[in-house]
């Protein structure tokens, strides 16, 4: 699972863009438990999330006309320029050029599936991650996850590890370096309705799915997929906030641990 010793290719930071942040900080606040502080004046109304003191996801207002609320996973990085040229090369496109804040810098991407995803320059990321109401795992759907892996692969030299799920066969992505099954973080998975768009889901722990799921719909959130059990995994659910932006909730299964 995700820890926050970051290396190259895990999963960093992520943050939440939205159409109403004060809406989605009341949301989550309800839902998680998460606590909203302002990065300053300065930030044109970026945040961070944080649980016990801990910053566990951002948040800031969408800045494209025409985009979706959505979250967006970050991924570890030595060179953001280095990465957009591979992205590039590898039939990726930039979203958001390289940029430099402080000692870090980030950038954004859509690969050639359609799915969005971003990486961050930078010793620092989440404080806080795969305990109860933080950031747990990230999966991506894809129409073709060969080809997919192979394009992460290229970019960050991720390993992947076939495992049998429901329906389909699973693939389960490791940084490169060091011990495959410590070094987990996400998985991908094959889409499931041809309609469906190809996309990084975050994963939040939780206590209680059958809660967490009550309190999503309570709250205006929409319930994508209802609570279930998967074997070896856990009990997980799909949803949306208010503004629509999907998230996945899992409460680990204790042999997992």
């Amino acid at each position: 699972m995700l820890s926050t010793e970051f290396r190259t290719g895990s999963p960093i930071w992520i943050d939440l863009g939205s159409p109403d942040t004060q809406a989605a900080a009341a949301f989550y606040n309800a839902v998680f438990g998460w606590d909203f502080v302002s990065a300053g004046p300065e930030a044109g109304g970026y945040g961070y999330f944080q649980k016990n003191g801990g910053t566990v996801a951002a948040l800031g207002p969408l800045t494209e006309a025409e985009a979706r609320s959505a979250w967006m996973t970050y991924f570890r990085t030595d060179d953001a320029q280095a990465t957009a040229r591979a992205v590039t090369n590898a039939g990726g496109s930039v979203r958001a050029e390289p940029m430099s804040i402080g000692d870090a810098a980030f950038a954004q991407f859509t690969d050639p599936q359609g799915a969005q995803f971003a990486v961050l320059q930078s010793a620092q990321g989440l404080q806080r991650a795969s305990e109860e109401d933080t950031l747990i795992w990230v999966e991506l759907h894809v129409g073709d996850p060969e080809t997919a892996i192979g394009f992460y692969h290229g970019l960050f030299g991720w390993r992947a590890q076939p495992m049998q799920a429901p329906g389909m066969t699973y693939q389960v992505l490791s940084i490169a370096a060091g011990d495959q099954q410590q070094g987990s973080f996400g998985g991908v998975a094959p889409l499931q309705d041809a309609r469906e768009a190809a996309r990084w889901v975050p994963y939040f722990a939780v206590a209680d799915t059958d809660a967490l799921v009550t309190a999503v719909a309570d709250n205006g959130g929409t319930i994508l997929m209802p609570a279930a059990n998967v074997p070896g995994v856990g009990r997980i659910a799909w949803l949306a906030d208010p503004a629509q932006a999907v998230f996945a909730v899992l409460r680990p299964d204790p042999r997992q641990s």
